[in-house]
């Protein structure tokens, strides 16, 4: 019987294919903040200076280039929680976190939807699970402190911010709604 063929060695990507990968993110994640995640593929190549073969041999997909902006974002909102674990006021730590979520889906415009809509949810579960873990740490932290009141869930709180994200998403200044919203709501989490 003839032996399989190997696999060929995985190569490590060249540092200007790095570079042009970055760029392509980078350009991504500013473009779906302004325009919304139905934002033109061309429009992502031109913001990161490079064409759009080079763009499709990094991002075969719009929804891989799309996975890879919200990764990036989901491991940035996880690694803010990490840092804040380190606050020493506990209800502090959450509420900056809880603004940071807001900021997070703000900035999103659609992008969650558009990740979801073709019924997949395998991605969404996952950045969503890493979300809500690394909110648990800091309302655990919150909870022994006596600073939420009871019956105060990381899920609750992630649909509470996602609620005013939304409605504020298509706001001329989303962001500063957004916070004025939050702070309104924030007050009602704090035990009395």
């Amino acid at each position: 019987m003839p032996e399989e063929a190997a696999a060929p060695p995985h190569r490590p990507m060249r540092a200007d294919a790095r570079r042009n990968a970055a760029k392509i993110t980078a350009a991504a994640e500013a473009l779906v903040s302004e325009q919304g995640a139905d934002v033109s593929l061309e429009e992502v190549a031109r913001r990161a200076n490079v064409g759009s073969a080079t763009l499709h041999r990094h991002f075969p997909s719009r929804r891989a280039l799309l996975e890879a902006v919200f990764r990036e974002r989901v491991a940035a909102l996880c690694a803010t929680a990490d840092g804040l674990l380190a606050e020493p006021d506990a209800g502090r730590a959450l509420t900056a976190w809880l603004r940071a979520v807001a900021t997070h889906a703000v900035t999103n415009r659609g992008l969650g939807t558009a990740l979801t809509h073709d019924g997949s949810t395998e991605f969404g579960e996952s950045c969503h699970a890493m979300i809500t873990a690394a909110g648990d740490a800091l309302l655990a932290r919150a909870r022994a402190a006596g600073a939420v009141r009871p019956g105060v869930t990381t899920v609750r709180l992630l649909k509470l911010v996602g609620a005013i994200a939304l409605a504020t998403e298509r706001d001329t200044d989303g962001p500063a709604e957004a916070e004025a919203l939050l702070a309104i709501a924030l007050d009602g989490v704090r035990a009395r």
